[in-house]
């Protein structure tokens, strides 16, 4: 139902787009399943992977909670709830730098896209937070399984389902059964010489998508300078890119991707060589100072594919390239990515493709 407060937020700084929106029926549909609990517990609500703010401002508007604490995957979603937090004028938050269950009494959840990441924060959840915590996870009926239920029951004693609304859902466990964590997951793979980790929300998880693998084929055997692997997920390009011979930043928007960079560069050996920041589209590095970006761009923005994604990415590679430096990229190719990379970075040449995937290059004027 339409909310005068829910309804003044907004998606900025994310990408905008007349299918996406700042507050969606899952938002609403698990405020109004947690009430009752907010309203016993207000001290006691933490929010995660909250995409724009929703659940974290209206728990304490709409329900009076005080003190939430609220951990997003992604960064941007960080600066979507500090914007919406100003343009609303709501207090009582804090953002947490990693995902800290501690004393939670009501937890609100974004379902995650891969049970992994589901299997995390129910880890975290029922191994720090209170033993009468209520975990609620929410998410659109057509993108939810049975088998959600059951990584849910292997961390929780119940599970069980709220009646959908609006085409969305609740999952709602009790009964947490606390035990050690099984994240990062190690991997290694013989036919590329890395070893990978990964945490639950690290895209591909353990396993080296073909994309990696075919930008990976496309990397210079021998280079010196700076490098950034930009959308780093689990780090394997910054792994070969440090093995080659460049001084390597890898960063990424997510802080499960950081996390299994950093453990995937310790595992590799080149952690020395291999710096990783979380951060949104190169916003802390300076302009002209890299001489080689590699980028394997996500097109989905949640479950909606949106080209305004990658498009970010280009455009931040081409802010921080010195003229001269050169962006690899790879992606799906059936997507009109190479006008955008020649009219934001420059001249753009054909690596390799093949029905599934281009690798290009395109040099910074």
């Amino acid at each position: 139902m339409p909310d005068p407060f829910l309804d003044q937020l907004s998606r900025f700084p994310d990408v905008e787009a007349p299918d996406l929106v700042a507050v969606d029926a899952t938002d609403r549909l698990l405020l109004d399943e947690a009430a009752a609990g907010i309203a016993a517990h207000p001290d006691g609500v933490l929010t995660v992977d909250d995409t724009h703010g929703a659940l974290t401002l209206g728990a304490v508007a709409l329900h009076g909670a005080s003190g939430v604490r609220a951990y997003t995957d992604l960064r941007l979603a960080e600066l979507a709830l500090a914007a919406n937090a100003e343009r609303t004028g709501t207090a009582g938050f804090t953002v947490l730098p990693e995902l800290d269950a501690a004393g939670a009494r009501v937890v609100l959840v974004q379902a995650p896209k891969s049970l992994d990441a589901l299997r995390e924060i129910a880890e975290t959840v029922a191994a720090g937070a209170d033993r009468s915590v209520t975990l609620y996870v929410g998410g659109r009926v057509k993108h939810m399984t049975h088998a959600m239920n059951g990584v849910l029951g292997d961390s929780f004693e119940h599970v069980h389902a709220t009646l959908a609304r609006q085409k969305s859902r609740v999952l709602v466990a009790t009964g947490p059964r606390p035990g050690a964590s099984s994240f990062p997951r190690v991997v290694e793979h013989p036919d590329l010489g890395i070893t990978v980790a990964a945490h639950g929300a690290a895209f591909a998880g353990t396993k080296v998508d073909i994309g990696t693998r075919a930008l990976l084929r496309a990397l210079p055997a021998q280079g010196s300078g700076a490098a950034v692997d930009l959308g780093c997920g689990t780090g394997v390009l910054a792994v070969a890119l440090a093995r080659a011979g460049y001084a390597v930043l890898a960063s990424d928007a997510s802080a499960a991707a950081v996390l299994s960079a950093r453990a995937t560069a310790e595992r590799n050996g080149v952690a020395d060589r291999v710096t990783v920041v979380r951060d949104d589209a190169l916003a802390g590095v300076e302009p002209g100072s890299v001489d080689l970006v590699a980028c394997n761009p996500p097109f989905h923005q949640g479950t909606t594919v949106h080209a305004g994604i990658a498009d970010r990415l280009f455009e931040a590679a081409a802010r921080v390239l010195r003229p001269g430096g050169q962006l690899l990229t790879v992606y799906n190719s059936h997507l009109p990515h190479r006008d955008a990379l020649r009219r934001v970075v420059g001249p753009t040449r054909q690596v390799s493709r093949d029905p599934k995937f281009t690798v290009t290059a395109s040099t910074k004027l």
